[in-house]
């Protein structure tokens, strides 16, 4: 027996074409449409599914009260800031696209976002990365030069971790010592590698019996050279992981940790924050300007030489 159809609701369409808009014309990843879809199905469910016409403050109001308290949060009771404000970031940015095609409801700036404090950037020290780095060499054969080459890389570009599981082996010059990436947004940007990083990355190709034309592959999974899949980002957090409990480190530490690492150290050595944010991808200066409170010791250098001194 066919199951009937069930009968989608205005907002239900208005969200179907939101994220078409999303995927042809904006070219957003998949992953961001997924989040988007999610967070958009969350309010609309809530809601009852009102027509757009029926999205006022006062409905906002009310949904942002049940985020803030009645919405587990992954880590802790309730939601984090930062995280009800991607729901209302999705809100708005559909609203904006409501408004663009004349479809009557609230204006989208009416939405003002929450308050968040000042986020904590985790990074590791030179001899902290040293010693992951070093720990790779207790791993045997393959594994060891594929994950010394994961390190190497993550801490050379600054890439983040989706972005390296993708990389295949044509995308990357070991030659120019440079390569192109696509990063959040379908958006190009140019990265670079350290000496040590495709020294470490030709040592593992050049290892390689196989022909996955993927850069880092999962070698102790795979039951043969066919059966070979490219390291999926879960895979590569575990490798971070590993190494970093191998080498002592009792703070979390995550690929991402990696790209801190990559953006403190340019500071640290006096790179000017808009080469840091060309090199990170970050479409917006005010993202990465959360690494600027890292670089405090030149602060501490300035207090000790010019105060006191009566």
């Amino acid at each position: 027996m066919t199951k009937p159809k069930t009968k989608q609701s205005e907002l239900q369409k208005y969200i179907r074409l939101f994220l078409e808009y999303l995927e042809v014309e904006r070219g957003r990843s998949a992953r961001t449409i997924r989040n988007y879809d999610f967070y958009l199905q969350r309010f609309a469910d809530w809601a009852k599914h009102p027509v757009p016409a029926k999205i006022d403050q006062e409905l906002i109001r009310k949904y942002r009260l049940y985020l803030n308290r009645s919405v587990e949060g992954r880590d802790e009771v309730n939601l984090k800031k930062s995280t009800q404000n991607y729901h209302l970031i999705a809100l708005r940015s559909f609203l904006k696209f409501l408004a663009k095609r004349d479809v009557k409801t609230m204006l989208p700036d009416k939405i003002e976002l929450a308050k968040t404090g000042t986020r904590k950037i985790e990074f590791l020290e030179e001899e902290e990365l040293r010693r992951m780095i070093n720990a790779t060499k207790d791993a045997k054969g393959l594994i060891g030069k594929r994950d010394r080459a994961v390190l190497e890389m993550l801490f050379s570009t600054g890439l983040r971790v989706s972005e390296l599981s993708e990389l295949r082996i044509k995308d990357v010059n070991l030659k120019r010592v440079e390569f192109t990436v696509k990063g959040k947004g379908s958006k190009h940007r140019v990265v670079f590698m350290s000496e040590s990083a495709i020294s470490a990355v030709k040592n593992y190709i050049d290892s390689r019996m196989d022909a996955s034309p993927y850069l880092f592959v999962g070698h102790d999974r795979a039951k043969n050279h066919r059966d070979l899949l490219p390291l999926s980002p879960r895979s590569i957090q575990r490798i971070v992981e590993r190494y970093a409990t191998e080498a002592g480190i009792t703070k979390k530490i995550t690929p991402h940790t990696l790209r801190h690492t990559f953006a403190t150290d340019l500071l640290r050595n006096g790179a000017d924050i808009r080469s840091v944010q060309a090199m990170l991808g970050h479409e917006s200066i005010t993202t990465t300007q959360i690494y600027t409170h890292v670089t405090d010791r030149e602060l501490k250098n300035v207090h000790k030489k010019f105060h006191g001194k009566r």
